[in-house]
């Protein structure tokens, strides 16, 4: 966002790569296995120091998790959770109680936790009436001037992500399908996904709608999610190597990736 400071591309603070979180089920037959939910399959992106990374999703994408997984308030099942180069992930005793002191999670009070270098910010503004929502916004902003702090900030409100955010990361039923610097998402969206989010955004004229695609249906079980793209019973465009094939994250332009098969990688004739 361009009321920011720029960001060093390569000053990393946090990693998180292919981050798995999984939660037992209860048995449906005799000797079946235990079944899984993977509410986070897969997630993996940087956050550079003094950089707001938005991560927005419908409810039940996985984003809460993926927060809470990061900060090991639930322990995740596979992945790597890079702080400062150290791996979170093995951390114990004082290293860990450390790790806390610089990397902590708001809630619905944000007041309480901007001291650490890092911090994970899981809706917390939704609550807030909007002029309330813009001091608190406005204030998180003046905190990372002044002190270089990170934000992953976890919502479901597009309109304010746009607003704080450096890069925005787009998830789904698990998994990230876009990532890119905010003016990218907002002015290009990629993803099928992301369009139709970004045109569901409340806009003051009615005659400057975004003209999107139109989601069908409801987000799939987690516990049961569809063959080869997770999206392609939501997609309007979605074909039949959709069913068979996961769609990979690659790069489609300088600096932003998408996880779809109807999108050329940068380069491609």
């Amino acid at each position: 966002m361009s009321s920011l400071k720029e960001i060093k591309m390569n000053n990393v603070l946090l990693q998180v790569i292919n981050l798995v979180t999984c939660f037992p089920l209860e048995k449906t037959k005799l000797f079946q296995k235990t079944p899984f939910l993977c509410a986070v399959n897969g997630v993996s992106f940087d956050l550079k120091k003094g950089e707001t990374l938005g991560l927005v999703g419908e409810s039940g994408c996985g984003k809460t998790t993926t927060g809470r997984s990061i900060l090991r308030l639930v322990e995740p099942t596979a992945g790597q959770i890079l702080f400062e180069d150290e791996d979170v992930s093995v951390l114990t005793g004082q290293d860990m109680r450390a790790f806390r002191r610089s990397a902590q999670m708001v809630f619905q009070d944000p007041f309480a936790s901007l001291n650490p270098k890092l911090v994970v910010a899981d809706e917390p503004v939704s609550a807030l009436d909007v002029s309330i929502q813009a001091q608190i916004i406005n204030l998180m902003v003046r905190l990372q001037e002044e002190f270089n702090i990170s934000y992953l900030f976890i919502s479901h409100d597009l309109a304010v992500v746009e607003h704080i955010s450096h890069r925005v990361a787009i998830m789904y039923l698990g998994k990230i399908v876009e990532i890119a610097p905010a003016e990218n998402i907002y002015a290009k969206p990629a993803h099928p996904y992301t369009k139709a989010l970004l045109s569901a955004i409340p806009v003051p004229d009615p005659r400057s709608r975004i003209k999107g695609m139109v989601l069908r249906g409801d987000i799939p079980n987690p516990a049961d999610p569809p063959s080869g793209c997770t999206f392609r019973t939501r997609c309007p465009i979605a074909e039949d190597v959709c069913s068979r094939e996961v769609a990979e994250m690659r790069e489609i332009g300088p600096d932003h990736l998408a996880a779809c098969h109807a999108l050329q990688p940068a380069g491609a004739e």
